[in-house]
């Protein structure tokens, strides 16, 4: 593939994906008929939802974090102060901030406590026979108008909005972790959410400091969905004789702090999987069974020291090599950059054909503020008008004849044939939809 110039102004495209996200389409949401949110529950107190309860308490909005356990619930809360703690001395603010911040948040043991809530934030672990039996009970217990809303990174959220009576008041809000500090919200707009919902949420993204991005209802939503897509071709490419280290040192080359081993090693090889899993990473489960689940046990893909530093393993090179049968190879970095990005970019057209983003741009916000995307990369579609649909298609193409999943997009295709950018595209975005509920002016 050619070299993209090195003169592309990609911190303008940024500024302006950036304002461009904040805007939905299709909706004229004039303050005064938003729907307000002066209080937030929040189920769960782990990770996600403790760092979901520090971003609405640093932002003056208070919060009623719920658990079923008093020992989580203490637990949870403790975490908050310490984090809140640990940045005050730090001097990010005064130590009466920290006192100040946790006086806006409410411990509570039934959702009971939720009744006054204007936004209520589900953020229990993804099952979702778990997530819609609480949607349930909060369609009994939160008051008429209030938001409710799941922080699920991937379930269907149609299905959640299913089990309550209120569907229209259903939209996920997809924090990243950890969610006091990265700014990236994916706003899920289910098929009933009503429009002064969207707007609310939207609105309030902006208050509480984070970026903004309206996506729809598909497995993983935008930015997992491209995820999984460069997954699989990471181990692919294990099973054709790269290891971890190989892959990893390309992509942190391109421009990304941590390679795909490195972020699995850091997240927890175990998320999502229990002892005798089979699933789509059989080299990931092999290690699991072995113990090796990241950087909480010293060990995963990489061996890390008593400072969480990493070598390469012998124990992962030996273990790929019998799992793969593969012989140890080699390919130049530029190589397994494209072979890993192409196909983000083909899945992010078929994401805009489908009509899950509302732009182009905004596949970049997304890639750029929860995903480490390198600025000066401008994030996966100014990067790929800067490649040319020509070589993605080419490099999706051979990719295809051993993975069918690597079929190109027709508008890919289109591109190819016909000339043209991705950040151009309109394959008619999302659709606005105006439902039961609604309070936004036509």
């Amino acid at each position: 593939m050619p070299t993209p110039p090195q003169n592309a102004d990609a911190a303008t495209h940024i500024a302006k994906a950036t304002r461009l996200a904040a805007v939905v389409d299709g909706l004229a949401a004039a303050p005064s008929r938003l729907r307000p949110v002066l209080s937030v529950g929040i189920i769960g107190a782990g990770t996600m939802g403790g760092g979901i309860a520090m971003t609405f308490a640093s932002a003056g909005i208070p919060v009623t974090l719920v658990e079923t356990a008093p020992e989580v619930l203490d637990r949870g809360v403790s975490i908050v102060r310490r984090n809140y703690q640990a940045s005050a001395d730090k001097g990010r603010f005064p130590q009466s901030e920290v006192e100040t911040r946790m006086a806006r948040l409410t411990p509570a043991l039934d959702m009971a406590a939720l009744a006054d809530c204007d936004l209520i934030i589900e953020a229990v672990f993804e099952n979702m026979d778990l997530k819609t039996r609480i949607f349930a009970r909060l369609d009994s217990i939160a008051k008429d108008g209030a938001i409710l809303a799941t922080n699920t990174s991937a379930l269907d959220i149609d299905q959640i909005a299913a089990a309550t009576r209120r569907p229209q008041d259903v939209i996920g809000l997809h924090f990243f972790s950890p969610a006091n500090v990265m700014k990236l919200l994916e706003i899920v707009r289910a098929e009933q959410t009503a429009d002064d919902v969207v707007a609310t949420c939207m609105d309030l993204a902006g208050r509480i400091g984070k970026v903004p991005v309206l996506v729809g209802v598909c497995d993983g939503f935008v930015g997992n969905r491209m995820l999984a897509a460069r997954r699989e071709q990471a181990n692919r490419l294990l099973f054709g004789g790269l290891m971890p280290w190989d892959i990893d040192a390309a992509i942190t080359g391109f421009g990304f702090k941590m390679g795909p081993y490195q972020m699995s090693d850091l997240a927890g090889l175990d998320i999502g999987w229990t002892t005798g899993a089979k699933t789509h990473s059989p080299i990931r489960d092999a290690l699991c069974e072995m113990g090796r689940r990241g950087q909480k046990t010293g060990a995963g893909f990489y061996d890390y020291d008593d400072q969480r530093r990493a070598t390469p393993s012998d124990v992962t090179a030996r273990l790929i090599r019998k799992m793969t049968g593969a012989a140890p190879t080699t390919l130049p970095p530029d190589e397994i950059v494209e072979t890993l990005l192409a196909p983000m970019v083909n899945e992010a057209v078929r994401i805009l054909e489908e009509n899950k983003a509302q732009r182009p741009s905004d596949i970049d916000v997304v890639w750029l503020n929860g995903y480490g995307f390198p600025p000066d990369k401008g994030g996966p579609m100014f990067w790929a008008d800067r490649i040319g649909a020509g070589p993605l298609l080419a490099r999706m193409e051979r990719l295809a004849k051993d993975d069918p999943a690597c079929a190109p997009a027709p508008t890919l295709r289109r591109l190819a044939q016909d000339g043209g950018s991705f950040l151009d595209l309109d394959l008619g975005g999302l659709v606005t939809r105006r439902t039961p509920g609604a309070t936004v002016d036509p």
